[in-house]
């Protein structure tokens, strides 16, 4: 949330997987609107707040089971090749991220939804369910002002 750069000296500004485990998130995305030069990108990348408010049941069923219009934070505990990690994650809906955006003078020019590809979920099948509920949200925004 305090980049060591002067006022619109980037073309881009890239946040990936990073902002929903940034405590003052708002500063972080203000501080990127500062960097920017105007007509500059700033590209973010999150886990989907759907994904994060919900979870699949045995039958594939996708239960929201946690409120998706508030903001909450929760314990993110990942265990890959023998390390395990805990991320201190806040949930935070849609419209959290787009007013940050807006009041950093940014306007949202692309927002994207990936999926997995066919041959993606024919190679991991547990991948597959992912095809029906969001698990990634991308935005781009460019400076406006």
């Amino acid at each position: 949330a305090a980049l060591p750069f002067r006022d619109g000296v980037a073309d881009l500004v890239a946040s990936f997987m990073t902002l929903m485990d940034t405590d003052d998130f708002a500063a972080a995305v203000s501080e990127a609107g500062r960097v920017l030069r105007r007509g500059g990108w700033y590209c973010i990348a999150i886990v989907h707040p759907l994904a994060e408010s919900g979870r699949f049941l045995e039958d594939q069923s996708f239960l929201v089971d946690r409120p998706y219009l508030q903001v909450w934070r929760y314990p993110d505990e990942l265990h890959r090749q023998g390390i395990e990690m805990t991320f201190h994650t806040e949930h935070r809906p849609i419209e959290s991220y787009a007013r940050a955006l807006e009041d950093a003078g940014l306007v949202i020019e692309a927002i994207r939804e990936p999926m997995p590809d066919l041959a993606m979920a024919a190679e991991q099948p547990s991948e597959e369910r992912w095809r029906r509920i969001p698990n990634f949200l991308m935005l781009r925004a460019r400076k406006d002002r």
